[in-house]
């Protein structure tokens, strides 16, 4: 397929707001791409150039795109600059002057779309002395080789901002459709891309070897499993009546770890797949010393702790350690122990078909006693009152709550289901927990907020099943000038002039924003709303948060489709009747 051809499939993208459109826009085009191109088509349209959990980027910011642009259409940086402040897109600003250059060629006689990928590629390996001059050649070259509309695209690509619109969820269900015209195959995919967190390794084997060789994908040393999720319930005897005995552990807030282990390759995955290994080296190093086992995949939480008193210190200061620079003295000053709860895989072996009780046993024999990886506690309750003893404990201790787990469950990778079950207890109201929303707007602020940007955020919460973010309240308080300049340039990189495809909305904001940046709620409690989207169905209300006001940002551990779902609203919705949590 030429880039060319692609590229005209992103702008329809781009023009689509409905799911059904988009789905349908997808099946069209993997109809149409080769067998061997529908991985770097997938990695292409999340704006990539492989998995999540690969660290393979291409290095370049606005500035040397900007060079590029400049050299491939005969001008300078500083003319490309005005038509990007002007326009707000860089890639815009290219399609604009590879239209007025003539330099480009029609988009008949574009690259194939393997050229360009492989040639992307090339790119983000470019390093050490003269590197970025390099880069900005190779790009400029490939856009002289190249139509507008693909210039446009293109340029988007390195800075991130390809705003398709496209989740990935969606891009399963086009799947589907392009081979069976209908969504059947979509749990299918669904489960093999939650173990293999490699969408284009699910296209490139159903194209090439049908579907039962997707089934055969499965958990893999050095592929991150999309972790299990919890649900919610409001007490300690919801919790027995629903789970029956429980093994309970305290719930920690820090960054969740999933640990890859080879030999003697460690790599450390954060809960959005990122690769954390370089950040957090003593987990790395913990493993090697402390993993009783050749390979093995284990789950952890993550805490940063006082060397001197030997305290664990709140998720924001443990959220210092998320950077890449001065991490050796950065990690001496705020070191990080990682409780360990869960095991998925062993020497070979998929265990995560086992029941909990199993794995937790396993995972026992396989964390050797050290400093770094400790075994997290866990007491099996049979009645509320000894489920409450540590929740009263990990309350003491500074702690955010409980984590009950059904005891016969096995480990359902992305899954968010009463296998699992959190009790936290908010600071006041009717609602018993935080939600985790997304940024999806904000209003321009006035009188002494004029000066800050920003009046108001405008939040959504995901809907899973339809790939959205429906609005669900408006936050106008509670935060300080430095978290109100904070949220402005959390929004920054994410800006859009129109709606997002993605996000439900009534109300307009003065700033569209795509879904990215998650923020941890506190509200007093959950209402029906006519004005909000979240949970809105025909002749039936949406759902709102009351009082709403932000306790912190979450966007270091957690994607956007990681927020508080729909559904989980509802639940907590229903919830607020019920018996609170005792203090």
């Amino acid at each position: 397929m030429l880039f060319s051809e692609l590229a005209s499939f992103f702008s329809r993208l781009e023009e689509t707001t409905s799911r059904n459109a988009l789905v349908e826009i997808l099946a069209e085009l993997f109809g149409k791409t080769p067998p061997d191109e529908v991985a770097s088509t997938t990695y292409l349209l999340q704006g990539r150039l492989a998995p999540f959990f690969k660290p393979v980027e291409i290095g370049m910011g606005n500035n040397y795109v900007a060079d590029s642009i400049a050299r491939a259409y005969n001008t300078d940086r500083a003319g490309v600059l005005r038509r990007f402040d002007r326009l707000g897109d860089i890639g815009a600003a290219a399609k604009e002057l590879a239209e007025e250059s003539g330099v480009a060629p029609p988009p008949e006689r574009s690259l194939e779309v393997s050229s360009v990928f492989n040639c992307l590629l090339e790119i983000a390996g470019i390093s050490g002395a003269g590197s970025i001059e390099q880069k900005v050649q190779a790009l400029s070259g490939l856009l002289t080789q190249l139509d507008p509309l693909s210039a446009l695209y293109l340029c988007r690509i390195p800075v991130g901002k390809l705003r398709l619109g496209v989740g990935d969820p969606t891009i399963l269900d086009g799947y589907s459709f392009a081979k069976v015209g209908d969504k059947s195959l979509r749990k299918r995919l669904e489960r093999a891309y939650n173990e293999t967190s490699d969408l284009g390794l699910i296209g490139a084997t159903l194209w090439n070897h049908g579907i039962e060789a997707v089934d055969a994908l499965s958990i893999s040393v050095g592929n991150p499993v999309r972790p299990a999720l919890a649900e919610r319930l409001p007490s300690a005897e919801a919790i027995l009546a629903k789970l029956g005995t429980c093994g309970v552990e305290k719930k920690f807030d820090g960054f969740r770890c999933q640990i890859h282990k080879l030999g003697d390759e460690v790599r450390v995955y954060s809960r959005n797949l990122e690769d954390m290994t370089g950040m957090f080296p003593e987990l790395a190093e913990g493993a090697l010393h402390q993993v009783a086992a050749d390979t093995a995949i284990f789950e952890g939480e993550a805490l940063a702790y006082n060397p001197l008193s030997d305290e664990y210190l709140p998720f924001q200061e443990t959220t210092k350690r998320r950077r890449k620079h001065n991490i050796a003295d950065t990690a001496q000053e705020l070191p990080l122990r990682l409780f360990t709860f869960d095991m998925l895989y062993v020497d070979g072996e998929n265990i995560t078909p086992l029941p909990y009780t199993e794995r937790r046993e396993r995972l026992g024999r396989l964390i050797r006693p050290g400093d770094t990886l400790l075994l997290s506690e866990e007491r099996v309750a049979h009645e509320p009152a000894e489920l409450l003893e540590v929740f009263d404990d990990a309350l003491q201790g500074g702690l955010e709550g409980i984590m009950a787990k059904k005891l016969d469950a096995p480990y359902q990778a992305g899954a968010r289901n009463y296998n699992w079950v959190k009790l936290k207890r908010a600071q006041a109201g009717e609602l018993q927990d935080t939600v985790d929303c997304v940024i999806i707007g904000y209003i321009y602020g006035r009188g002494r907020r004029s000066s800050l940007g920003v009046g108001a955020l405008l939040v959504g919460v995901y809907d899973p099943e339809r790939d959205v973010f429906p609005s669900i309240t408006k936050i106008g308080t509670g935060l300080t000038d430095a978290e109100w300049r904070e949220v402005r340039e959390r929004c920054a990189p994410f800006v859009s002039e129109e709606k997002p495809a993605r996000v439900e909305s009534l109300l307009q904001p003065s700033v569209w924003v795509e879904p990215a940046v998650v923020i941890e709620v506190l509200a007093d409690e959950i209402t029906r709303s006519p004005v909000h989207t979240a949970g809105k169905g025909e002749g039936k209300q949406g759902y709102a948060l009351r009082f709403p006001r932000l306790v912190s940002f979450r966007d270091a551990d957690k994607r956007p489709e990681d927020s508080t779902t729909v559904a989980e609203v509802i639940t907590m919705y229903g919830q607020q009747g019920a018996k609170p949590v005792p203090a």
